[in-house]
């Protein structure tokens, strides 16, 4: 089960503003307190914070709505964050932040639907991820072929990308990207 909170929508029950701007850091408290309520209201495998209407996005915010709730992934009751509706403006101040806290999220961008990782991201993550957004659903043994990888290799990149919910990892050793719309 998925669900998916609106950013902007948020912001304007929070805070008493014309503006869809994410800027200073008890703006981003605020906010990242009532994403917490809606993920405790929602809960179930992922959420998808939607920023398709929010304006700037400055550090403070990035900092406190983005880093802050995928550091406290495993607390929170969702598996996975994705971002979603996204700019190239946004991504640059959450990339920041996450990069601060050696944090990395799956973002999807307004003018592309393909998923890509945002933060701290080791090259073999980029490169499983890719590929699992081709191949879809799989296990570890043919993502190693694939990448002419030793399987330790392919199986490390996968396990930490699920341990940071960027990916799914099933019951039956397999891994796919999960629902990043």
């Amino acid at each position: 089960m998925s669900a998916v909170i609106r950013i902007e929508r948020l912001l304007h029950e929070t805070i008493a503003t014309p503006y869809s701007d994410l800027v200073t850091r008890p703006t981003g408290a605020a906010v990242r307190q009532r994403v917490l309520d809606a993920l405790h209201e929602a809960a179930g495998d992922e959420a998808h914070l939607d920023f398709s209407a929010v304006g700037l996005v400055d550090f403070s915010c990035a900092d406190e709505v983005v880093a802050k709730l995928v550091g406290q992934l495993p607390d929170l009751p969702v598996l996975r964050l994705h971002l979603s509706g996204l700019r190239e403006d946004h991504a640059e101040a959450i990339e920041h932040a996450l990069r601060c806290h050696g944090l990395a999220v799956v973002a999807v961008f307004v003018d592309s639907p393909r998923p890509r990782l945002l933060g701290t991201v080791p090259e073999d993550w980029q490169v499983v991820f890719a590929l699992l957004s081709e191949m879809g659903r799989a296990p570890a043994p043919p993502v190693a072929e694939a990448l002419a990888w030793p399987l330790v290799r392919a199986r490390a990149a996968l396990d930490a990308l699920a341990a940071g919910g960027c990916l799914c990892a099933h019951p039956d050793d397999t891994f796919e990207l999960g629902a990043v719309a």
